[in-house]
């Protein structure tokens, strides 16, 4: 496969850095964004600096709010939220008619209602269509800094997978492969609850000992739902699962463990989504996640307690307090 030109949908900060990280290699990179005013700033100013201020996109970079602009790519990348992603897939569909391209799902997210994954999602609006997803402990802010990073491509095409890590990996961005595509988009969409979660316990003050137990246990109950989605164990100890948690549960720049850390210090859910640029995929997120366990009738105490955190049905002590008054039992993963 020859990826000669690919289109970016989503013009936040996984995708200007996806842009500038792909386009600095002289690569025709198209990036869409729905905002059409932001949209103009950038092309007038080639800085996207509402999510990643003073970082200059180079020249092979086109920035566009139309989505006809995307129709000759090869390659067509999803970095919008997870809560836009059908809507702005079926747009897409529209406009691109028969024309065959790959399409990787960046996006981390559970649908609300359905439980469906992101690719399927796009499996769905896309029949006909390659299919891969990316994930992994991938921080923009990091990234864009051009320091080490390592991600995951899943695709159940090995021809396919080899062809994306050939030509989207670089000596600063490690592609790792795999087939297990359900995997890699659980790990890299329940972990942004956990977050949240690892968030509560600094904004509460609990220190290390407990965030590393309630990240610890948080693997456990990602496996417990993951399993039970059809993800494979194996693959969340890799990169889109433990990595992506680890990542995510400690980072300054991780937004979900930014919300976390606001509603410890007994901030509203409002208070903080007033203040917020980006969009903490974690928060809707949470509900999904405990819709497909309790259908599955799955335990997921610390899913649980997010969800009544994030909407106002405990505090964050109070959370806190029935997670550690649970019963006692042997330790399992």
């Amino acid at each position: 496969m020859k990826i000669d030109k690919i289109a970016i949908l989503g013009a936040g900060s996984w995708g200007t850095a996806l842009a500038w990280l792909w386009g600095k290699k002289g690569r025709r990179i198209t990036l869409w964004g729905n905002n059409a005013d932001r949209v103009e700033r950038v092309q007038r100013t080639r800085q996207n600096n509402d999510y990643i201020p003073r970082l200059q996109l180079p020249d092979s970079v086109h920035v566009t709010h139309d989505l006809r602009d995307c129709i000759e790519a090869s390659l067509i990348v999803f970095v919008t939220p997870s809560t836009a992603l059908r809507e702005i897939a079926m747009r897409l569909r529209k406009v691109i008619g028969d024309r065959r391209s790959v399409l990787l799902s960046c996006t981390k997210g559970i649908e609300h209602g359905t439980g469906m994954r992101m690719s399927q999602i796009l499996g769905e609006i896309f029949p006909a269509y390659e299919l891969a997803v990316l994930s992994g402990p991938n921080l923009a802010a990091e990234v864009v800094r051009d320091l080490p990073t390592a991600t995951v491509i899943g695709c159940r095409s090995s021809e396919w997978a080899a062809d994306l890590q050939d030509s989207l990996g670089s000596s600063r961005l490690r592609v790792y492969t795999s087939d297990d595509i359900t995997s890699i988009e659980l790990g890299g969409a329940l972990k942004n609850i956990f977050a949240i979660a690892a968030g509560a316990s600094d904004g509460l003050g609990l220190g290390d000992n407990t965030k590393a137990a309630l990240i610890t246990r948080s693997l456990a109950e990602m496996i417990r739902l993951g399993t039970a989605m059809g993800g494979k164990l194996k693959t969340f100890y890799g990169l889109s699962g433990a990595g992506d948690l680890i990542a995510t549960c400690f980072s300054k720049h991780s937004r979900n463990r930014r919300v976390g850390e606001q509603l410890g210090r007994s901030q509203t859910l409002a208070q903080i989504t007033s203040s917020m640029q980006m969009i903490a995929e974690g928060i809707p997120t949470t509900k999904s996640a405990f819709e497909c366990a309790r259908s599955l009738g799955i335990e997921t105490p610390i899913i649980d307690q997010v969800k009544a955190l994030l909407y106002g049905e405990k505090s964050p002590v109070q959370a806190m307090q029935e997670l550690l008054e649970r019963d006692q039992k042997a330790e399992q993963i």
